[in-house]
């Protein structure tokens, strides 16, 4: 296959988009991979599309090797079976709802479980018939609230999802691992470091999950590593380990003190340092207990105030509590919703007024390490006041708690005595999790056991973002001077390049270009006319990122060579021109 740079539908840009934010972004559309078409929407352009079909192409590689098989739904869906899971009501503003000329609900599939679910039971009556897996490559649609970073939050994007169904949950767990094995397997021909960490399910529901994320500075999702044992999870994951109950026989009764002028923490701490210490050591910030108010905001449109506690020298991490209440989203308390409760005193709000039992009825709900017998400062519902020595357990009760507060590195592992937690950034690139029973459930899928007995099938759920791969690995493979592709996901084997204004040179570049084509190599050939100099050609060709670029130029007239470059180290050859369709090939084919 000969791509003809004379002839591709291709603009090459040497500035950088206004709107990008992230490397990816740039290049891709720089390199003419990607246009955008609306915000969060893009079109794929030739290059950008063989190299999306490229990813495709291993994933169902790897799909089809461990016995899944592919089919595909449509996109518009119907509202039913979405109603019968709630999930209609659920994901809120978060899809994209029409009705059709007569007035039946559809909405555009931001995910298949249902679809899948339904197939494999209008199919299947019998245990005889599973396990079963199935996959299909889909345009999903999600009416995100701020796109951004190019393809890698957008409106509409491509996803790889499977389904497995077993009746045992022994048989999910044969195949969860099996899907993890070949997600290892995709994953590492995709060219770029990635680490699997332990997630949460989501809307989706579900237990055991993992999500595989690619490192990138640029990432959304933010997941921590053990110093000293295997632990990884994102940090929506991490489960506080939370500290034994303690005595709190000699501590004395709280009381409530004048703390004016303390606006911040750490002001408040040096109050009570100065006015108020202790006796076995200086009061800090994690000593205090701050109260942070929010709405939730749940999916049929409803509203809820909750009270957050959490240590004072930590802040709530918006997606880590999200994460917890995953499909109700999270806005702070403003003006107007703190006026409706005059028991809060902003900047003084205790735990006296808090919980679903006391004056405000706010349900309250603490950090993990609020446990019985310890021993804070909190206000004291009283402006300019503050509450000592009050003690969880003795003199107060929350309504529950909730995994919020801020991870950060140095924090201890919840998995082993020794290690402690380094954050970092990554990229979800795949997710993996056990769904159980909640959707065969919902939809009454059943089959007949060997005892003829009808028993609930149980799920998995393997899903990889494929047009966000594309981004992933670009964030991963680039330099200074444009795109480096991994060989297996560029859009050709070779870019040919002819230069200059002599013939000759042109015409050994047309059969290279036609011999290389029937030895099964790809090849964009910059055959474009002497009008566009050499620079331009080889900055699209830097630019454009196929790994081996082939000059053909001043060294035929000079020695009978072809430059040969290696465009991930810079190293460059000169390789005879009789040679030169044998070596290349040899590159792209080991």
């Amino acid at each position: 296959m000969i791509l003809r740079m004379s002839k591709l539908f291709v603009r090459t840009l040497r500035d950088d988009p206004a709107d990008a934010e992230v490397p990816s972004h740039r290049l891709l559309v720089r390199a003419g991979y990607v246009r955008r078409a609306a915000p969060g929407i893009y079109t794929w352009l030739p290059l950008g599309l063989r190299v999306l079909r490229n990813v495709e192409a291993i994933i169902r590689e790897e799909m089809d090797a461990i016995g899944a098989q592919e089919l595909q739904f449509p996109a518009l869906l119907p509202r039913e079976p979405y109603e019968a899971t709630n999930r209609w009501t659920d994901y809120g503003d978060g899809i994209f709802r029409l009705k059709d000329r007569k007035g039946g609900d559809y909405l555009l599939g931001p995910t298949h479980e249902e679809m899948f679910t339904l197939a494999v039971k209008d199919m299947y009556s019998s245990y005889k018939d599973l396990p079963v897996w199935l996959y299909q490559i889909q345009n999903k649609y999600r009416d995100e609230a701020r796109p951004r970073a190019g393809i890698l939050r957008g409106r509409e994007f491509v996803m790889k999802d499977s389904y497995s169904f077993d009746t045992t949950d022994e048989g999910l767990d044969a195949s969860y691992a099996a899907h993890r094995a070949a997600y290892i397997k995709t994953f590492d021909r995709l060219g770029f470091d990635y680490v699997i960490v332990k997630a949460t399910s989501g809307a989706m529901g579900g237990s055991r999950s993992e999500e595989f994320l690619a490192s990138a500075e640029v990432g959304e999702d933010t997941y921590v590593r053990c110093s000293a044992c295997d632990y990884a999870a994102n940090v929506e994951a991490v489960a506080v380990r939370p500290p034994a109950a303690q005595s709190y026989d000699d501590v004395p009764a709280a009381h409530a003190e004048q703390t004016p002028d303390t606006p911040t923490i750490q002001t408040l701490v040096d109050v009570l340092n100065d006015k108020f210490p202790r006796d076995d050591r200086a009061w800090r910030a994690g000593d205090t207990l701050k109260n942070v108010m929010v709405m939730l905001k749940h999916p049929d449109g409803s509203r809820e105030p909750l009270a957050i506690g959490l240590p004072g020298d930590r802040e709530v991490d918006q997606k880590r509590l999200e994460g917890q209440l995953e499909p109700i989203e999270v806005e702070p308390m403003d003006e107007a919703e703190m006026a409706k409760h005059p028991a809060l005193v902003k900047g003084y709000i205790g735990a006296g007024v808090l919980g679903e039992e006391s004056r405000s009825g706010i349900r309250y709900l603490v950090d993990p390490r609020v446990v019985e017998g310890t021993r804070w400062v909190t206000g004291a519902d009283v402006s300019g006041q503050h509450v000592i020595d009050l003690v969880a357990g003795r003199d107060f009760t929350p309504d529950g708690t909730v995994e919020a507060a801020e991870v950060r590195d140095g924090d201890p592992c919840p998995n082993c005595e020794d290690g402690s937690l380094q954050t970092a950034r990554g990229i979800e690139m795949g997710h993996i999790f056990q769904l159980g029973r909640l959707y065969a459930e919902a939809l009454d899928l059943k089959v007949l056991d060997e005892n003829g007995k009808l028993v609930t099938v149980t799920m998995g759920s393997y899903g990889i973002g494929v047009s966000r791969a594309v981004a992933a690995i670009a964030e991963g493979n680039h330099d200074e001077l444009g795109l480096v592709w991994p060989r297996e996901i560029a859009p050709a084997d070779v870019h040919l390049v002819a230069t200059g204004k002599d013939p000759d040179v042109y015409a050994a570049a047309e059969r290279i270009a036609a011999d290389l084509s029937k030895a099964g190599v790809d090849v964009i050939f910059d055959d474009r006319p002497t009008k566009v100099s050499p620079g331009v050609k080889f900055k699209d060709a830097e630019l454009i990122g196929v790994p081996t670029i082939a000059v053909v130029g001043r060294g035929l007239a000079d020695d009978g060579t072809i430059e040969v470059k290696d465009r991930r180290s810079g190293e460059r050859e000169n390789v005879a021109l009789a040679d030169v369709v044998r070596h290349l090939t040899s590159l792209v084919k080991g």
